[in-house]
């Protein structure tokens, strides 16, 4: 369907097709009427189908149709970079529409917060905000949100994962009872269900693809040691010269270090990007990650999430992540509107059983690869966590000696079990 057929305002229309939209995804396809139409809305999607844009479109819609000087929208999503990226687009749809908005999170200067003030006191039409630092701007008083029609939670189950459930309460108590209410999310977990209970009115459901991937997305794993990961990450890289954008994800910020301190050393073109680097830091690397002045981009989960930068060839999940939906978010970074792409996972003994609850949850077994030879072998993969091997193995490393890791019984191991003997060569007693 294109935009044209949502009957859209022409000057919106216009903006869409400065941009180069013509043919609307299924989730705008599905909302963009329904929330035309007034009633409220539970929307979920699978990251890179354009979420985004089905919630932002119809209330510019809305807007261009009724023009008004006084906060009209009011969004709330989990993290400064998604912020960000939504008022970013509303910037862009709105172009020949007039309407004004603007970004409240935290980590930003005092500059910043007179801005974010004069914005809400001063009647900005959308207001994209993170919990915690609008909430700051609530308690001093000056915030009047009496005229907000519209309230959207993006991300909305990522925000209960970080702990917001009593934030968003207190966001809610401020706004008036008459409003309409969207949540878009990529999941369906059981407290999303009951938060939406407590907010949405007789509420309309979307669900498209829940907690799978892209269609476009080619997933790969890797069973390997921990000390086997960077050299791989070094023999996938050289194989994938042609890919002019690849993002890295691993679990901590110390993680990131290592690995674009050892990528530098082998000449990759690579930063790093975590909650360490403030947000001018983290602004100019993503800039430099978009404009492909760096090719390669090692993160935390801060990028899962959220953040629009198209034509990723390349996503690698360093480690896996510990909530499987988060799985889903970070291969979403690549294969994009209907664009492919290629997610590859590294998985060690310890979050075997992480990777079972991924496959369980998308439906699918991802396809396993075997490891380059100068890399060794791996450990055997079971979905109960825990992998082994038979026999003297070398870990060979591109940074380091060969290691041989073997008990007293010739055979390897990861944690602990019931069957194994003790000392005096007697069963554990359970």
């Amino acid at each position: 369907m294109t935009f044209e057929e949502l009957d859209l305002d022409y000057d919106l229309l216009d903006a869409l097709d400065y941009m180069g939209f013509s043919e609307a995804t299924p989730i705008q396809e599905q909302a963009i009427p329904i929330i035309l139409q007034g009633h409220d809305l539970i929307a979920c999607a699978q990251t890179g189908t354009g979420k985004t844009a089905a919630f932002i479109l119809p209330i510019l819609n809305k807007l261009a149709e009724n023009p008004t000087d006084t906060i009209n929208t009011l969004i709330v999503c989990p993290t400064r970079e998604l912020a960000i990226q939504i008022e970013k687009q509303i910037q862009g749809f709105a172009y020949f529409v007039g309407v004004s908005s603007i970004a409240v999170y935290g980590g930003s200067g005092g500059d910043d917060f007179a801005q974010q003030k004069r914005a809400l006191t001063q009647g900005g039409n959308m207001i994209v905000a993170t919990p915690g630092k609008l909430i700051s701007h609530l308690n001093l008083g000056y915030v009047k949100f009496d005229q907000v029609e519209h309230l959207i939670l993006d991300e909305a189950d990522r925000m209960l994962d970080m702990g917001f459930l009593d934030d968003i309460q207190k966001i809610i108590s401020y706004l008036p009872k008459k409003r309409q209410n969207l949540m878009f999310s990529a999941t369906m977990a059981p407290k999303m269900r009951s938060l939406a209970k407590q907010i949405l009115n007789n509420p309309k459901s979307i669900n498209i693809a829940l907690a799978k991937p892209a269609e476009g997305v080619l997933q790969a794993v890797y069973m390997v040691y921990d000390n086997q990961k960077i050299s791989l990450i070094h023999s996938l890289l050289k194989d994938k010269a042609e890919y002019e954008r690849i993002l890295i994800f691993t679990s901590t910020k110390r993680k990131v270090f290592e690995i674009v301190k050892s990528l530098k050393k082998d000449g990759f073109s690579v930063e790093g990007i975590s909650s360490d680097l403030d947000q001018s830091g983290r602004e100019k690397v993503l800039l430099e990650f978009k404009q492909k002045t760096v090719r390669i981009l090692i993160a935390t989960d801060v990028l899962s999430r959220g953040v629009d930068i198209k034509d990723i060839n390349l996503v690698i999940n360093f480690d896996v992540p510990g909530d499987a939906a988060d799985y889903v978010h970070r291969v979403g970074r690549t294969a994009r509107a209907s664009t492919t792409g290629v997610a590859l996972t590294l998985v060690n003994q310890d979050d075997m059983y992480k990777f079972a609850r991924i496959e369980n949850l998308i439906g699918d077994k991802i396809p396993q690869l075997s490891l380059p030879k100068e890399i060794g072998d791996g450990p055997v993969y079971n979905s109960k966590g825990g992998g082994s091997y038979k026999g003297k193995q070398n870990f060979k490393s591109k940074h380091g000696k060969n290691k041989s890791r073997k008990n007293n019984r010739g055979k390897y191991h990861k944690g602990n079990s019931s069957k194994h003997k003790n000392k005096n060569n007697k069963p554990n007693k359970k």
